[in-house]
């Protein structure tokens, strides 16, 4: 299926400015145009930008997510130094991931330390 850019757009839960923005930055490939001069943009186009939006939810800059659709598109130029990108990367997601279980067992422990919803009578203010 294709899509034009306001079909796309709202597909994808962006606005169409994002989608040209993400053209401009090149994380989109040139998509084919009708005779009338209107983007075309294919399914591909739609796993494209879920994928670049949640990379973004995920922490990753648009830089980064740049380089590894360069790994995805075979840019030799954008997968320069990907081997030291890719190592900083893990670092820093088994950091977040530590972080993170030590927020869960924090957020256990408060939730253990509180008394249950269901069974605390709550008094009439008078």
């Amino acid at each position: 299926m294709n899509y034009r850019i306001s079909e796309l757009a709202e597909k994808c839960d962006v606005n169409k400015e994002t989608i040209r923005y993400y053209e401009r930055l090149g994380l989109l490939l040139e998509p084919s145009r009708t005779n009338k001069g209107y983007r075309i943009f294919s399914k591909e186009n739609v796993k494209r930008i879920k994928f670049i939006k949640r990379m973004q939810v995920l922490g990753f800059t648009l830089a980064e997510i740049t380089k590894l659709l360069g790994v995805v598109d075979k840019d030799d130029e954008r997968c320069a130094n990907m081997y030291n990108f890719v190592v900083e990367k893990i670092e820093e997601v088994q950091m977040k991931i530590h972080d993170l279980i030590r927020i869960e067992q924090m957020l256990i422990n408060l939730k253990d330390s509180c008394p249950d919803d269901k069974s605390f009578i709550r008094m009439p203010h008078y």
